[in-house]
Formats: structure tokens, sequence, C-alpha cells
């Protein structure tokens, strides 16, 4: 006789090492959305799948209960492929902001669904928000339409769609139960897979920034997710991208926009953000099957040089009730009250700049969530004066700084000082991108 389902029993089970038997998984999704499973009972649950684990057929279950947790978007019309982009979360990595807009330049349709800061990593909806006016709630019609009619749009999963994913996501925002393959790979593939995706590229980050920290945890995770995303009928391919170090020269969301929109401007940015952005445009296009590898980035080239790609993102931003104006002139954005110096006290090599470190200091100026309810200075921030494998000086401009008018600096200075690791020798380099993963 098959006992009635029981989110105790659930809990308990994976507690305890097991694994959930037919339609318990599916149940304890259903529970949470309906109400009779509580908040602090799904948190027990994903606190246990996090030192448990999962097994494949587990994590896909996960997956497809996430999905049919709420709607799906209506089939695209014919038309260009549909393709998007996801990374598992870093600092400073504001890569979706111009991705987005140069991938619709080079002629895919790019729907973005994204999330919210979570743990230290920060969120594209939250640095969205930092443009005046830009509403990253919006109803699927109007997202739909916008992606039509722009190429892309960014936004985040509406009430009906992955309604699990929502709500999951920002309990383990603030529980401390992030680094989880199957809870990440659920979160990314199902709302990916609602979206009907035709093609997918993913970002593994790899180092302190990151939530997988070896080279072997991000490899295995991507495996994961290529297989799963395969299995729902996506054309993937996935990246190890280095995240030891914060990618570019910001970390803070109207801060990141400016960077993203300097990229697309063809202004000097730092090199591994132009790097990164460049390899997964061309990575869309070809899971697109959109062309030879050299025709791909001529294109990708082509939509930068033209100003193509900072149409579209004046267009979306638009179209999402921004103020447009921003893409031409960044100084509409935000901006702190002080912005602080910080030199260094020795003289030496940059070995390292500790991504979580300053990524901790990001969210403890008010860049980021401790809480559920916390809301998001969108002009706080860190701006990086040198990188790994720069030489310095004592008294050089480590970083800068910017912060609210309220916020005692004192110790903040010496914090970012901290996370810059100085030593006598010059440090091997470590390409921005590490490999492409095939299986």
């Amino acid at each position: 006789m098959n006992l009635p389902f029981s989110a105790v029993r659930a809990i308990i089970r994976k507690r305890d090492g097991g694994s959930h038997p037919p339609g318990e998984i599916e149940a304890m999704i259903a529970g949470f959305v309906d109400g009779s499973v509580s908040d602090y009972q799904m948190t027990a649950w994903l606190m246990a799948i996090l030192f448990r684990g999962m097994t494949r057929a587990e994590t896909t279950g996960l997956t497809r209960a996430m999905i049919g947790s709420g709607a799906l978007l209506p089939p695209w019309r014919d038309g260009p492929p549909v393709v998007d982009k996801h990374s598992t979360g870093g600092v400073g990595d504001k890569v979706s902001l111009a991705l987005a807009p140069l991938a619709a330049a080079c002629g895919l349709r790019v729907p973005m669904i994204s999330g919210r800061a979570l743990g230290h990593t920060g969120g594209t909806l939250d640095k969205l928000e930092s443009i005046p006016g830009y509403q990253v709630e919006i109803d699927p019609a109007r997202f739909e339409s916008i992606v039509d009619r722009v190429g892309c749009s960014i936004a985040g999963a509406s009430e009906d769609l992955v309604p699990a994913d929502r709500r999951i996501y920002a309990l383990r925002d603030v529980s401390g139960i992030v680094e989880s393959p199957p809870l990440i790979v659920s979160s990314i593939l199902s709302k990916k897979a609602a979206a009907r995706l035709d093609g997918l590229v993913l970002d593994v980050k790899v180092g302190s920034g990151g939530f997988m920290r070896s080279r072997g945890d991000a490899r295995a995770l991507a495996s994961l997710l290529l297989r799963a995303g395969r299995d729902l009928g996506m054309r993937v391919e996935a990246f190890l991208t280095w995240m030891g170090d914060p990618l570019g020269e910001t970390i803070g969301n109207a801060l990141e926009v400016r960077e993203a929109i300097r990229f697309l401007k063809c202004e000097p940015v730092a090199a591994d953000f132009s790097l990164v952005t460049r390899a997964l445009a061309c990575a869309m296009l070809r899971v697109g099957g959109e062309g030879r590898r050299a025709e791909i980035e001529r294109r990708v080239d082509s939509a930068l040089a033209s100003g193509a790609a900072l149409d579209r993102l004046r267009a979306m931003i638009a179209a999402h009730g921004g103020d447009p104006r921003v893409a031409d002139d960044p100084d509409l954005l935000p901006s702190s009250r002080r912005v602080l110096s910080v030199r260094s006290n020795r003289a030496g090599w940059v070995r390292r700049i500790d991504a979580r470190a300053i990524a901790e200091i990001v969210v403890d100026l008010g860049g980021g969530r401790r809480r559920v309810e916390d809301r998001i200075d969108p002009s706080v921030g860190v701006v990086l004066g040198v990188r790994r494998g720069d030489r310095v000086g004592a008294e050089d401009l480590l970083a800068q700084a910017h912060i609210g008018a309220d916020h005692r600096g004192d110790r903040l200075v010496e914090r970012i000082r901290e996370a810059f690791v100085i030593s006598p020798a010059k440090p091997r380099s470590i390409p921005p991108l590490i490999e492409q993963v095939s299986r």
C-alpha cells in the first residue's frame, strides 16, 4: 500500500542518504507551490540535498518537477534560432548585459530569463534594475513580444513560469544552500526548458568567486548540465571560465552596467571580460546553427563595430520601460556619494585578487542581500585599479570603493587591501576561458 505523501518523511529519507521513490520529488515541489509544504520544510530538504546529493535520475526528476510547477512559454513563431546563455554565477560577471544584445544583433532571438543575486554573486536582474525605469518583472506575452521585436529580452521568471524555482532560489540565497550541483542544474535548466530554447550555452565558473572552487568540480557540473540539457532536447555547449579573480574591472550593479556599455561602444575594457563575452557570443551562434567559425567571428566583430549591438541594448531598455539614453550616457545611472581610494602598502606583483572577499565587501556595502527582504543600493561597489599579473609599487592605486554617504570607511580600506595578494614573483597566467567541455 502506498503511503500518503509526507514532507517530513521525504526530508528524513534524503537526510539519511536515501533515494526518493517515484513521485516523491514531484509531490514535494507541488506541495511547496500550493503551500502544504512550508518554507522551513523546503529549506531542510534543500540542505539535505546539499549534503547528500542526488542521483542523475533524481536530478532529472527534480528539473522536470520544477518545469511542471507552472506554465511554459508558448511555442515561438517561425524565425531565427532561439538561443540563450547561462552563467553559474560569479563576481563582476556582467557578461549577460552585453551578450544578449550582441547575440541579437548577430541574428538570434535571445529570451534570457535571469535571476537576482545568489549568495555572494551578483544578479543580472539587480544590475538591470539600476537602469532608471527598467522593469524586470513583465508578463510572458510582453516578454515574447520584446524578443520578437528587439531580438532580446532579459527579465525575471513570471509568477506562472517555473514558480517553484523563484521561491527556492530565494531560500537558497539566504540559507547557505548554493553550492549543490543538483540544485544548480534544476534551477538553470527548468527556466531554460520553460522558455522552449533551441540552444543553450553554459558558462561554468571556476575559482573562489564562483560556486565550483576546483576545475574537477566545475567540469563535473558542466557535464551534468550538458547531459540534462540534451535530455531535454536542447543543443548545448559548455565552457569553464576563470573566477578566481573578479571578471572585468567593476563589481557592483550600476558600475557593471557602465562597463557593459563601454564594451558595446567598443571602448577599452578589461581583456578577460571582452574575451569571454565574444567567445560566448560565437558559441551561441554555433548552437543556433548560424555558420562556420570564421564567419561567426566576423559577424560578432561587425555587430560591435557597426553599433548594431548597442542599438539592440538601447531598444531592449526602452521596451522594458527603462531610459534608453543610458546606452549613450551612462552617467544617468546611479552613482555613489563617496569614493575611497585603496593603495598598496608594498611593492611587487599582483598574484591574486580574492574574488570572494571583494564580493562579500560589496554585499556589506549594500550591493547584495543577506536576507530576502533586503534592499540593494545599486550605486555601491568596487572598481579595480590593477589586475592579476600587474606590477605595483608602494602607494600605487589598487582599487576604488564606491560607498554610501553613511558608510564608515576605516576598516573597509584594509579589507579591500587584504583581498590583493602581492608577491615578489610574477604569477603564472590563467586564461579567462579555461576549456570547452564536450561531454
